[in-house]
């Protein structure tokens, strides 16, 4: 009989592929035991795939009194034996096994998951153990396979990665809300300019955006994008925020605002389409247990084109709407989630693009439309989220980009190496920012964006 090698013998694998007779290795952990006599079933998984893999014990093995029939939700096992054709229902092939290992033994004791379903607020108090759930596990393949996904889908469309630092002396949001990095103690804080003895010798923080440091390589290599970690010091203790999140920042050359609407549509709708095909099984759950509906919903946004109203289109939509919303809305304010919310859900039924907002609620660096009172500015607005992608065509004319910066009170010295893009072969150029948890949101339904991120930071919380 032909043997797989250790590298192969994943469960998702044995699965799909293993021929009924393989003689195989699983690693894997306890989800369940049942007995029956001098049989015992195991229910094994090991994060590969949402489907488990039954192991058939019997009571002829070595360890069976000793260590098979005390076996608990939680403990390491690994099992080699054959793959046999299942009776069982549900399932194809089923492992007979020959010998069984215990690797690690779980305490029932004091083991937090058993073989029921837990709330995700319970599980956020383990975030360490959370992965090992049905649903987390599938947020994990999720979430994983959206990595690959982006990666792959800018390498076709000929953009180059850049790694922009997290470490950085610019605030591109302008809001202020950055961790201040220091090596001082903390009593040297104090007296007119006390970051100059700093480490850097001048005040650095975590980043909140390493768009201004991608349009530097996207003014020399055209089409670039930068994905990684990013931090938010805002105390704000919601469903929807987090103090460290990840974020996609795509930067081109040559683009307006139109090539730049077009870029964050075909890429969502390729993502989606991606998830669609290659987790099913995970994304079937969610439709089944976590948001209804969603399945409809992705192949909605996978199937038809997004909406496109401008700012002054939307607000008129918003004054019509026959109801009431907890937050005003008038024209120069900012739209809310509810606002959001509204348009794609309930105006639109798909995403909907929102493009040139008043400039007073804009950063300093998008342009100026002509009159000067909107920018050049989108947001994807989807179903069940809100914004999903903010992004812009970037001021390139120096003595505007230099007025807005004075306006915005920024200090033309510290920001010179930005103005000095716009001096040297400067050119129309477009990005946009995507908040990666809030996309694992989207093709996931979870409710909480604390349910889609490994380790959640936020106020008063940093487990592990």
């Amino acid at each position: 009989m032909k043997s797989l090698s250790a590298a192969q013998q994943t469960i998702k694998t044995l699965l799909q592929s293993a021929p009924v007779g393989s003689r195989v290795e699983v690693k894997a952990w306890i989800r369940t035991r049942r007995d029956s006599g001098s049989l015992s079933f195991l229910e094994l998984n090991d994060g590969s795939c949402l489907a488990s893999l039954q192991v058939v014990a019997e009571g002829d093995l070595d360890n069976y009194e000793s260590e098979v029939r005390r076996l608990t939700t939680g403990c390491a096992v690994c099992v080699r034996g054959e793959l046999v054709a299942s009776p069982a229902k549900g399932q194809e092939v089923e492992l007979k096994a020959a010998a069984l290992e215990v690797v690690g033994w779980a305490d029932p004791e004091h083991y937090p998951l058993q073989k029921k379903r837990h709330s995700f607020e319970f599980l956020r108090s383990i975030s360490h153990l959370r992965a090992r759930t049905n649903a987390l596990g599938g947020v994990t393949r999720v979430r994983s396979a959206l990595n690959f996904g982006i990666h792959r889908f800018f390498r076709e469309q000929g953009f180059f990665q850049v790694q922009t630092p997290v470490i950085t002396t610019s605030d591109c949001e302008g809001a202020g809300e950055m961790f201040t990095v220091t090596a001082l103690e903390p009593e040297a804080i104090r007296g007119e300019d006390p970051f100059a003895r700093d480490f850097f010798q001048r005040r650095a923080g975590l980043t909140v955006s390493g768009q201004l440091q991608a349009e530097i390589f996207a003014l020399s290599h055209g089409r670039v994008y930068t994905f990684g970690p990013t931090f938010r010091a805002e105390n704000s203790n919601t469903s929807r925020h987090l103090a460290e999140f990840w974020m996609l920042e795509p930067e081109m050359a040559f683009c307006d605002l139109r090539g730049n609407m077009d870029l964050a549509e075909e890429m969502i709708k390729n993502l989606v389409a991606m998830v669609l095909e290659e987790c099913g099984d995970d994304l079937d759950l969610f439709n089944r247990f976590v948001s209804k509906g969603l399945l409809q919903r992705l192949e909605t946004i996978r199937s038809k084109p997004f909406v496109r109203m401008t700012y002054s289109e939307a607000v008129r939509e918003l004054e019509k709407a026959a109801r009431e919303f907890e937050f005003p809305v008038q024209w120069g304010g900012d739209l809310q989630a509810e606002h959001e919310r509204y348009l794609c859900e309930e105006v639109a039924g798909v995403p909907v693009i929102v493009t040139n907002y008043p400039q007073t609620i804009k950063p300093f660096y998008m342009r100026l439309d002509e009159g000067g009172e909107t920018v050049a500015a989108m947001d994807i607005l989807v179903p069940g989220i809100g914004e999903l992608v903010g992004g812009s065509q970037r001021e390139e004319r120096y003595e505007v980009l230099k007025a807005r910066m004075i306006e915005a009170g920024l200090d033309l010295e510290e920001y010179g190496w930005y103005l000095d893009l716009r001096r040297y072969g400067s050119v129309p150029h477009a990005g946009f920012g995507l908040g990666f948890e809030r996309l694992v949101q989207l093709v996931t339904g979870m409710q909480n964006i604390r349910d889609v991120i490994p380790f959640p930071r936020t106020p008063g919380n940093a487990p592990c």
